[in-house]
């Protein structure tokens, strides 16, 4: 064999080793068999965790879409990003377009490894990284909201970016690095308040998917957690969360919570501003108990 057909051989090689190693490398994650527990499903929480994560903010329908009317989670409105445009998928149950024919275990599956029933990566524009951290019991019951919602006929529409089936594979290269860390977990010792406002902030809410930097791989760097950073859409920047006392932002507890509850219509400043005012319609839906929660837990944070 020549030199130049022992090159060829050579570099056909490595090219099928590097392509096996990269199949191997991104492969999705299957649920563990007994992740899913027996469970009585609450509507009732299923609403608040609903209302929490705001999952009308980024699902809702297109303008003029179907769903678009009734404020449903019908999905196509488009979530531009500095990578490609997205397009959040239906979450009403329609059996052919949403969530209608998902298991339980499909649902878990999706929000804690980010993988869809047909074994495919879900983009991390989805905050998977942020419930994975959420309760079984909370998952359940929000799958369960989901599901007795009215089902909508909203065809997803494709996500744009380059190369897009090569860039869905390759999240599980970006999941090695996000992933690797155990998912959050409050610390110890804190009042129940407290403990309750950490969990919704971190886990259904995701609030650090925006306040907190990440790096050169978009990955959240947890050193500057809440400490704001470039907006997602690529448009300024999301304000820190942390030192709102110290900046005298809010007077106390009872006055963030108030913020969010009422937003801008009470006068509080840069409540609507970068996707926020959807966000606090949304908050302004929990119990008083958990904004109150909420807002004590970001305002320890210094």
């Amino acid at each position: 064999m020549s030199r130049g057909r022992r090159f060829l051989a050579a570099l056909a090689t490595l090219g099928v080793a590097g392509a096996a190693a990269f199949l191997l490398l991104t492969r999705p994650a299957s649920l563990a068999e007994g992740a899913v527990p027996n469970h009585v499903a609450d509507l009732r929480n299923g609403e608040v965790m609903y209302h929490a994560g705001s999952c009308v903010a980024c699902h809702r329908a297109a303008e003029g879409g179907p769903g678009a009317d009734r404020g449903l989670p019908a999905g196509g409105f488009a979530f531009p990003t500095p990578v490609g445009r997205f397009y959040p998928q239906n979450l009403t149950p329609d059996p052919e377009t949403g969530l209608g024919r998902w298991s339980e275990r499909d649902f878990v599956a999706a929000m804690t490894l980010g993988v869809s029933p047909a074994g495919r990566h879900y983009f991390p524009a989805f905050p998977y990284a942020a419930y994975r951290s959420m309760t079984k019991a909370d998952l359940l019951d929000l799958f369960a909201y989901l599901k007795s919602l009215p089902a909508v006929k909203a065809p997803a529409r494709p996500h744009e970016l380059p190369l897009l089936p090569l860039a869905q594979r390759g999240v599980g290269l970006w999941k090695q690095l996000a992933l690797r860390a155990e998912p959050w977990a409050p610390p110890p010792g804190r009042s129940a308040s407290w403990t309750r406002g950490a969990y919704l902030a971190n886990a259904p809410g995701h609030c650090g998917e925006c306040h907190t930097p990440k790096d050169w791989a978009m990955v959240a760097d947890e050193s500057r957690h809440m400490a704001g950073g470039p907006h997602p859409a690529g448009e300024g920047k999301v304000p820190s969360l942390r030192g709102l006392l110290a900046a005298k932002k809010y007077k106390d507890v009872a006055d963030l919570a108030l913020a969010l509850s009422a937003g801008e219509e009470l006068g509080y400043e840069n409540l609507s501003s970068g996707g926020m005012a959807a966000i606090q319609q949304n908050l302004a839906r929990l119990p008083d108990s958990d904004l109150q929660a909420i807002a004590e837990y970001l305002l320890s944070l210094e």
